[in-house]
Order: C-alpha cells, then structure tokens, then sequence
C-alpha cells in the first residue's frame, strides 16, 4: 500500500478552472468512483491552499500497489482530468513529496483494503 500527500503549484491565474474542474468532479462523482478500481485507489482526496498569492493543490492518496496508472486508463473522466492537469498544474514546479511519519487505522480497516479478485 502506497500513502501520498504531495503538492503541486497551480499555474498563475487558472484558480477559477481549478474551482470548475472541482465542482466537476462533485458533480460527477459515479465516474469518478468508476476509475477508483482500476487504479487500486482506497482513498483520494484533494486539498487546496493558497500562500502568499500562490495556488496549491494536495492530493493525498492510499493506494494499492499494482493499480493502473492516469496515463494508462482508457476512461474518459482519466482523459478530462490530463487535459485539466496539463493546463492548470504549473510544470515549471517540482511536485513536494511530504514525508509520511506514521499511518495508524483500525486493523480492520487496513484489512479491507485490498484490490478485488
């Protein structure tokens, strides 16, 4: 299983699609949980944050170990969310990796989270 949280910088005056492709996803959200599967994703959450004028974007994700890639998906939603990517994340700024200390859940819950046979 694979725990991620990293940060990417929003390019410069693209906050307004950022909140659109948001809102998207909320209101798409039986597609969303379509890719899940295939991507062996638990769990995915996006966080926003704004420093001095700057947009950031978090995903934080657990993940199992042999899911699909974005690139690889052949799922329209995956397709929507390239084109998102490429016009609103800054390339020009390396993603930050935060470091993961510690991971505690219930047993249970780290038991249920294996791909389906």
């Amino acid at each position: 299983m694979r725990i991620e949280l990293t940060r990417f910088r929003v390019q410069a005056g693209k906050k307004q699609q950022v909140d659109e492709w948001m809102d998207f996803l909320r209101s798409n959200m039986e597609a969303v949980q379509e890719t899940l599967e295939p991507e062996q994703m638990y769990v995915e959450t996006i966080f926003s944050e704004t420093i001095e004028g700057v947009d950031y974007l978090y995903w934080y994700s657990v993940q199992g170990e042999d899911g699909i890639e974005l690139h690889e998906s052949s799922h329209w939603l995956d397709a929507k969310h390239t084109e998102f990517w490429e016009s609103c994340i800054d390339s020009a700024f390396a993603p930050v990796d935060l470091t993961e200390q510690l991971t505690m859940m219930p047993t249970r819950v780290l038991d249920s989270m294996r791909p389906l046979t």
